[in-house]
């Protein structure tokens, strides 16, 4: 009976501080933090009660010391949730939560509002208005601007179609940027894989050729064969891997890359028209020169032919064993909003 008890007191304390976690907000502007003057309170109190009235929209500004073991993404929804900052039915409220020693800020924005107030308009005011002013410590300019735009978008939407417009030309540039980077990293890795594999692939070719002829044992063709494969494959690699990454990159699909790892055998039955590709080119070759009748060796070798053709080209040897590398006016009361977890975060 008594552990029951004693649970029961630790469930409804835990309880009742998760109840208490979040001031009650009584103003509209709660600096906890201690970062503005009395006059800056009341100036901005002022504003955002008059915000109010004019549009119905809630604007709140709190500020805190710290965050404890909250991440300022859960310390905001949860404010903005229990003090119901908003109109009930509109959920067209918003908060500004600073935190001091965390260095973190963040604009959280009440469901209703989200059409308007988007994360990417709410993060560029947090890193172009806020976060400059926040590094030289003049806290109140950031916030104070932050909030002037806030209530300019809302009651201009011709201001705010042009902030928009102003970020999705700012993203197309970053796009393009992207693209640019990503299109010289291929140019690179095509080249260098290219390469490789011309030099390996032109080998396999002759190493066909050699057998057609006779100049070339059978058997050491074969691995020669299954060599220059290996050269081939690394070029291909090099080639191919990038150009996977980079449609994964832009068009966020993961399935190429995906249909390649959970099927590897399909690798090995590219090497099918591989060899057959070299050993048709072989052949068109030969016919073409119609110098050299057909001939099969299984084993033997002719010495200078081989010396000839494969000595310089970096491919090993079957018989050597050679190797290559390579305070205000008005108190606040939330109206019962709620926020659905849209705004965003930013640090300095």
């Amino acid at each position: 009976m008594l552990k029951k008890t004693i649970f029961l007191f630790l469930l409804v304390t835990v309880y009742a501080n998760a109840q208490e976690q979040y001031y009650t907000l009584r103003d509209y502007v709660t600096d906890s933090a201690g970062i503005f003057t009395s006059s800056e309170v009341l100036e901005l109190n002022q504003r955002l009660v008059e915000f109010e009235k004019n549009t119905t929209n809630q604007l709140v500004v709190v500020t805190i010391e710290e965050l404890g073991y909250d991440t300022i993404e859960t310390y905001a929804n949860g404010l903005f949730n229990q003090n119901g900052i908003g109109q009930e039915g509109k959920d067209n409220g918003l908060l500004i939560l600073f935190s001091k020693l965390d260095r973190e800020v963040r604009i959280e924005v009440g469901s209703g509002l989200e059409p308007y107030i988007t994360d990417a308009v709410a993060s560029r005011i947090i890193h172009n208005t806020m976060i400059p002013n926040f590094k030289e410590e003049a806290y109140f300019t950031g916030i104070n601007e932050a909030s002037n735009q806030l209530i300019e978008f809302l009651k201009n939407p011709e201001a705010l179609d042009e902030f928009k417009k102003e970020i999705e030309d700012e993203e197309s540039n970053d796009q393009l940027i992207m693209y640019i980077f990503i299109g010289f990293f291929l140019l690179i890795f095509l080249t260098v894989g290219g390469f490789f594999f011309y030099r390996s692939y032109k080998n396999i070719i002759e190493v066909f050729r050699g057998m057609l002829i006779g100049k070339l044992g059978v058997l050491p063709g074969l691995f020669m064969l299954i060599e220059g494969s290996l050269s081939s494959l690394f070029g291909l690699v090099f080639m191919l891997v990038p150009i996977a990454v980079a449609f994964s990159i832009l068009t966020s699909s993961q399935t190429m890359m995906v249909e390649i790892v959970d099927n590897p055998k399909l690798l090995l039955w590219l090497l099918l028209p591989f060899f057959g590709i070299a050993a048709i080119i072989a052949f068109i070759k030969l016919k073409l020169a119609g110098k050299e009748d057909l001939s099969i060796s299984w084993i033997k070798n002719d010495k200078s032919y081989y010396r000839k053709t494969f000595s310089s080209s970096g491919t090993h040897s079957f018989s050597s064993g050679s190797s290559s590398s390579g305070g205000s006016s008005s108190s606040f009361s939330g109206g019962g909003g709620s926020s659905g977890g849209g705004g965003s975060s930013g640090s300095w």
